[in-house]
C-alpha cells in the first residue's frame, strides 16, 4: 500500500498531528505515536540525529546534538514553526559525562530564551545514537 505525500510528511518529522492513529513506523523499530484530539501544541518526538536515514556513530555526542537539533528545526520549519516556538524539550543521552558538550550545543541553538529542559541518562538509542530529543512548541 502506497503511503500519501501527508503520511510521508508525518513520518519524516515525527511531528504530532490530530487522530488517533498510531504511526506506520520508521527505518527504526519503534512505536512513534501521533497526538490525539486538537490542542494548541505541537509535539515532536524522537529526534534521532540521522543523516540520510542513518545515524553517523563516529560521531561525539556534540556533533550528534548538532545534527539533532538540525533535525528539530527541518520538523519544525515542516510544521510552520521555529526553535522559538519551543517551550520543553527532553535529551536522552548515552553517555552524562558529556552532558557540558551537549549543553554548550543547545545553548548556542536556542541563545538567550532556553526553553524548559529534561536531560535523561539512558543505556542505549536506537541506531546507535548517543542523543535524542523531544520537544513540545507552542503552535498559536
Amino acid at each position: 500500500m502506497q503511503q500519501s505525500k501527508t503520511d510521508q510528511h508525518q513520518l519524516s518529522s515525527r511531528a504530532s498531528t490530530t487522530g488517533r492513529k498510531q504511526r506506520a513506523g520508521t527505518a527504526f523499530t519503534g512505536g512513534y505515536g501521533t497526538k490525539t484530539g486538537s490542542s494548541d501544541l505541537l509535539f515532536l518526538e524522537g529526534q534521532l540525529p540521522t543523516e540520510d536515514g542513518t545515524v553517523p556513530s563516529a560521531q561525539s555526542a556534540a556533533e550528534q546534538m548538532q545534527h539533532a537539533l538540525s533535525n528539530l528545526e527541518t520538523a519544525l520549519e515542516e510544521q510552520g514553526r521555529t526553535l522559538d516556538d519551543v517551550l520543553k524539550v527532553t535529551v536522552y543521552l548515552t553517555d552524562l559525562e558529556q552532558y557540558d558538550s551537549v549543553n554548550e550545543v543547545y545553548r548556542e541553538a536556542f541563545g538567550e530564551q532556553l526553553p524548559a529542559r529534561s536531560i535523561v541518562g539512558v543505556s542505549e538509542l536506537l541506531g546507535g545514537a548517543r542523543v535524542q530529543l523531544d520537544a513540545v512548541a507552542a503552535i498559536e
